[in-house]
């Protein structure tokens, strides 16, 4: 069965700084037309970090679209261009203050395939050295530390409900 969609018409609605809307005119398998509303986002990193085997990093912080103070992992968007290794580093030492010597790449997620191209880079960080916080403009987080097990637990029971940061704790200590 062929599942492929060909694009007729695209026109862009929205050109912002983090995203582009788009809505696209396509032609199904069947050859009826349909639309499509595309969010085309340059993707992000996120980053299971580890101060030693039992300690875990998140940030605390005030996400507008939800009106309310999350837990979740460090994580951050990729500049035009970036490298998602180096994408991660950077933001790993900007919202906890710690480098990492220990890298391993979790793949990838798409967050939400039926309207975004967003694509997320998973990694598990080790071997952390502290050297202090340098968050971005218009950016307030805290970096807090939890005990491994208590945040699968939240994570597990549903406290922690991020996406990125339930994805990226399955990957990293499940397999």
């Amino acid at each position: 069965m062929n599942f492929e969609e060909k694009t007729l018409s695209s026109e862009c609605v929205y050109n912002g700084k983090i995203m582009t809307v788009c809505r696209d005119e396509v032609e199904i398998a069947t050859g009826k037309k349909s639309f499509r509303e595309i969010v085309h986002h340059s993707g992000g990193v996120v980053i299971a970090a580890l101060k030693d085997e039992n300690t875990i990093l998140a940030v605390k912080q005030f996400r507008y679209p939800l009106k309310n103070t999350i837990i979740e992992l460090p994580a951050g968007k990729l500049e035009k261009g970036e490298n998602p290794d180096w994408a991660a580093a950077r933001e790993l030492e900007e919202e906890t203050g710690y480098k990492a010597k220990n890298w391993k790449s979790l793949g990838f997620i798409y967050t939400s395939p039926g309207y975004s191209d967003e694509k997320l880079y998973l990694y598990l960080a080790s071997g952390l050295e502290f050297v202090g916080e340098h968050p971005d403009d218009g950016e307030i987080l805290k970096a807090i530390e939890f005990p491994l097990d208590e945040f699968i637990q939240k994570v597990r029971n549903g406290e922690i409900s991020d996406a990125k940061t339930v994805c990226a704790v399955m990957r990293a200590f499940y397999d």
